[in-house]
């Protein structure tokens, strides 16, 4: 079955990164056999900047310890450029400092190498609809630090401006539950709308407040104590 979200709909676009061609092909296959598009690999961080931008990938499935570049500053100087691109981190490490480095580069998920691959399957599917996908038992150290990030002065000032536009009751609703580190489907079944509909209120709030990402996203939320209502 093809990774398509309509009859119209190309499937999603995946980029693999990872500087062990077996697990790199390995994971490519896998992924191109689950009816994703697999758009390009790379197996070095400078050589993960360049392909990433030439291919455009909808998810870059990254592994976090590269020759030439750091996983994490690949994350960083992509997204940074488009925020349309989701980060899926696929990672041998699960040390708690690596994973939230990973979040704060602008990660949409992270994943340990020891999952098996119909969970990496999903976590891709899950990735490319912006959906946090994290190993479990650290959701809640993910949720922990964005908490940290909320404590500390904002980077401009923008989201903080008085005279920004306002939120309708949805989008407001919606918000204060990814703050509460809720993802889109649990979101979609508490308010009994679809999933697509969650993902438009989001986009749009995303608009609206000038942010780019889930993580500046729900530091905004809990700065205002959205997630505490």
């Amino acid at each position: 079955m093809t990774e398509t979200s309509g009859a119209a709909r190309q499937p999603v676009r995946v980029m693999v990164v990872d500087d062990h061609p077996m697990w790199r092909d390995a994971v490519a296959r896998d992924l191109a056999a689950a009816g994703f598009e697999v758009v390009a690999t790379a197996g070095d961080g400078p050589q993960a900047v360049r392909r990433a931008r030439a291919a455009a990938p909808d998810v870059l499935v990254l592994d976090l310890n590269l020759p030439g570049m750091p996983g994490v500053r690949v994350c960083r100087e992509l997204v940074g450029a488009d925020s349309a691109l989701r980060v899926l981190v696929l990672s041998a490490s699960g040390e708690h400092a690596d994973v939230l480095e990973a979040v704060k580069s602008g990660a949409t998920g992270y994943l340990l190498k020891s999952a098996g691959a119909e969970e990496l399957v999903d976590a891709v599917r899950r990735t490319a609809a912006g959906d946090p996908v994290f190993t479990p038992g650290l959701a809640g150290l993910v949720l922990g630090e964005y908490r940290r990030l909320a404590s500390e002065p904002a980077p401009t000032a923008g989201p903080a401006d008085p005279a920004a536009p306002r939120l309708t009751e949805r989008e407001t609703e919606v918000l204060r539950l990814v703050a509460k580190g809720l993802s889109y489907k649990q979101i979609a079944e508490r308010l009994v709308i679809s999933h697509r509909t969650v993902q438009n209120h989001v986009q749009n709030t995303l608009g609206k407040l000038q942010l780019h990402n889930r993580v500046e996203l729900v530091r905004y939320a809990i700065e205002r104590g959205l997630d505490e209502a």
